[in-house]
């Protein structure tokens, strides 16, 4: 048989030599013309553990093509298929055909210029790389298949050709072998960019749940029965990764072509073809990946894998709980850093490079994006994290919906809220789709979802992290701070975005302090008093149980509400005055109601906190911290907005630490008789985080709370 093959690389030129050897007519046809000459000098070399041999063939540039020929294959990458399409046009002699050896879908194109009674594609699996000019090791033997595109027989031509290429067998289905090639090949491209190994990629646990994802995301979109090939098969998608770990193992190729593109030969990869020809979440996310290591703005690393295994999580666990926004593909950040590899989901009330700040408000969710980052995000960026999420609040963190905006709903029980206004970020923290999250607090917005959701909500010191580019609701109780797995992690992102030096672990017993009339207090359910009596119950065997009287917090807790409704007035009352359609109706209300405190009632509030804060700092006098409540009660179906009884009774143990500014966490302490996660709430004096959360580490050990998964999947 005569054929000329366009791209004499790993594929085009293993296949070629094979022909060759065994005395078929092939001519090789590259555009590098040092590779060309390098063929025709010393021959064309197969090395490695299939076979090793040297063969004479002659080469050509694609300028020294013939007017006609009979038999053309296409060898090149897909995204090369255009050029290589423009030299087939009128080059086909009547009754000969072109048959492509390429990764992905490119008949129509090739069909285009060639015509579709003059096309024949096949579906090549061995693994073979291009080790310099005139050499390619072929690393192994795998599946060969060649058919026709546009109808499901085997014609004779293709037997034929079948007959005269290495390891080829003719099928009336080739089209599915390529939508079975596609979903293995998306999983590779997955793999490819970490430097982990095709093998290891695949086999590593940790990743398996994202590799079964992008093979179903792709199987899903095939209009064809897809084909199984090498141990995958797509009835058996399980199985198939284990099977396909062994095929490559045995495989002197351990790295994908597309890793060698990237960080070998530092050449573009055929990932805009991956892109173009499938639609789903995560091809996506792993096309900008790819886009942003060939931009040199990453390189191949397991935190770019990490990173993937995140987005599927988010996906599949935060997406159904109403708690994205939106997800951020392939974020700038610093290359290394105490934050590299750490994934963080960001609240949609702080300004993000390009995306914009939606507030919880359908109207800002559609406007203008921000033209930089917020400091707090620029701290995570420095520090090497990558800023994957935004997540949903509510309205403008004013503690009411928007009707257009649906509610961050409980990874513990989904027809409970998540809570309000981090409710999106302590959601996806829950769920366990990624470690950690930014929120913000202005009377419980953090530590209120933490209690609800299981997770640690960190207020820090009030002032602590930058609140510019941060939406305000009432500026002087305003926080920036986190929500978190556990306690290391939470000092972990704190500490790189501070650059506070975590605090050592206590050497000497705690004396933990506790308002007997809190933990009492019947505001709270019995399920709240009872789960808080024996927590501390378990903190008093390893830690000093110190009483301390909230009489100066009671007082103290009098003055938020004309604080926050005052200041929120001053922050939206003008938007508010000139376009109200603009607010849902619960937010609309709050803020009208905001319009009517005076200017006086709120200086006096300010002057009464000023004059309580000296009795509030002593509380700490004789204790390392404090232990008190967190929320009244376990997560109720929604969000009661905060100027409703309940709204005012959710806040009531957080809220005077925005009042006095101390740092303040939530710890999760148990679960009520429904499974519904309860909280515990931990303060300290102003500046002093991180003795804080190294306190929190110890009491967070005493707890031992039995880790209950969450019931979404």
């Amino acid at each position: 048989m005569q054929l000329t093959i366009i791209g004499a690389g790993a594929i085009g030129g293993t296949i070629g030599a094979h022909m060759a050897r065994a005395g078929h007519d092939v001519v090789l046809c590259d555009t590098d013309v040092d590779y060309v000459a390098a063929i025709n000098r010393d021959g064309l070399t197969i090395e490695g553990p299939v076979e090793n041999f040297t063969v004479r063939v002659p080469a050509i540039t694609p300028d020294q093509l013939p007017a006609q020929i009979d038999h053309l294959a296409v060898a090149v990458k897909s995204h090369h298929t255009e050029s290589a399409a423009a030299l087939l046009k009128g080059r086909v002699a009547p009754g000969g055909y072109v048959v492509s050896f390429q990764n992905g879908f490119t008949a129509d194109i090739l069909a285009e210029a060639v015509g579709r009674d003059n096309l024949i594609v096949s579906f090549v699996n061995f693994g073979a790389d291009v080790m310099g000019p005139g050499r390619i090791m072929q690393g192994n033997i795998g599946t060969f298949r060649v058919g026709e595109p546009f109808q499901s027989i085997v014609t004779p031509r293709v037997q034929e050709l079948a007959d005269a290429l290495p390891y080829a067998v003719a099928t009336d289905n080739i089209m599915g072998y390529l939508w079975g090639k596609e979903a293995y090949g998306a999983m590779l491209y997955g793999g490819a960019v970490s430097d982990l190994s095709i093998a290891d990629s695949l086999q590593n646990p940790q990743y398996r749940t994202l590799m079964l994802a992008i093979a179903k995301e792709v199987l899903a979109q095939s209009p064809v029965t897809p084909m199984g090939f090498d141990g995958f098969e797509p009835d058996d998608l399980e199985g198939s990764l284990e099977r396909l770990v062994t095929f490559n193992r045995l495989s002197a190729k351990s790295h994908s072509g597309i890793y060698r593109d990237l960080m070998v030969r530092k050449r573009k990869t055929e990932v805009d073809d991956l892109v173009r020809d499938l639609k789903g979440p995560l091809t996506t996310y792993i096309g900008e990946l790819i886009h942003a290591i060939e931009d040199g703005e990453r390189t191949c690393e397991v935190a770019n894998l990490d990173l993937l295994a995140t987005y599927e999580r988010t996906n599949r666990l935060g997406v159904p709980l109403n708690a994205v926004v939106r997800t951020l593909p392939a974020p700038l950040r610093s290359p290394d850093g105490p934050l590299h590899g750490v994934a963080i989901a960001v609240k949609d009330l702080v300004d993000v490079k390009g995306v914009p700040r939606g507030n919880g408000n359908p109207h800002d969710m559609v406007g203008p994006p921000a033209e930089s980052d917020a400091p707090v995000i620029t701290s995570l960026r420095d520090a090497g994290a990558d800023v994957f999420a935004t997540t949903t609040l509510l309205e403008y963190a004013a503690g009411a919906l928007h009707p257009d905006v649906a509610e961050a709903m409980n990874p513990y029980d989904p027809s409970r809220t998540a809570g309000g206004s981090s409710g999106g970020s302590a959601a996806l923290v829950g769920a366990g789709a990624c470690d950690v999250a930014i929120g913000t607090d202005t009377g419980g917005s953090i530590r209120i979802p933490a209690h609800y959701c299981n997770v640690v909500g960190f207020k820090p010191t009030y002032g602590t992290l930058d609140l510019t580019g941060v939406q305000a609701l009432a500026p002087s109780l305003d926080h920036v701070g986190l929500l978190a797995r556990d306690v290391a992690v939470t000092e972990k992102v704190f500490a790189a975005m501070t650059g506070l030096a975590l605090a050592p672990t206590p050497s000497t017993r705690l004396r933990v302090g506790v308002v007997t009339k809190w933990m009492n207090d019947p505001i709270s359910t019995p399920e709240i008093r009872n789960a808080l009596a024996e927590a501390l119950g378990r903190v008093g065997k390893g830690a000093d149980i110190v009483e301390v009287s909230a009489d100066a917090l009671d007082a103290i807790r009098e003055t938020i509400g004309d604080i926050i409704l005052y200041e929120a007035w001053q922050v939206h009352g003008e938007q508010v005055e000139r376009d109200p359609s603009h607010f849902g109706p619960e937010t609309l209300r709050l803020f009208l109601s905001a319009s009517e405190v005076t200017r006086e009632a709120y200086d006096e509030a300010l002057a009464t906190r000023a004059r309580l804060l000296p009795d509030t700092d002593v509380l700490y006098e004789n204790i390392d911290v404090l232990l008190t409540p967190s929320a009244p009660y376990v997560a109720p179906p929604t969000t009661p907005p905060i100027d409703t009884p309940d709204g005012e009774a959710e806040g009531y143990f957080t809220g005077p630490f925005n009042l006095t500014g101390d740092p303040a966490l939530v710890l999760p302490c148990g679960f009520s008789d429904e499974g519904l996660p309860i909280g515990l709430q931990l303060s300290s004096p102003r500046g002093t985080d991180m003795a804080l959360l190294a306190d929190a580490r110890v009491i967070e050990g005493l707890l031992d709370v039995s880790r209950r998964e969450p019931v979404v999947k």
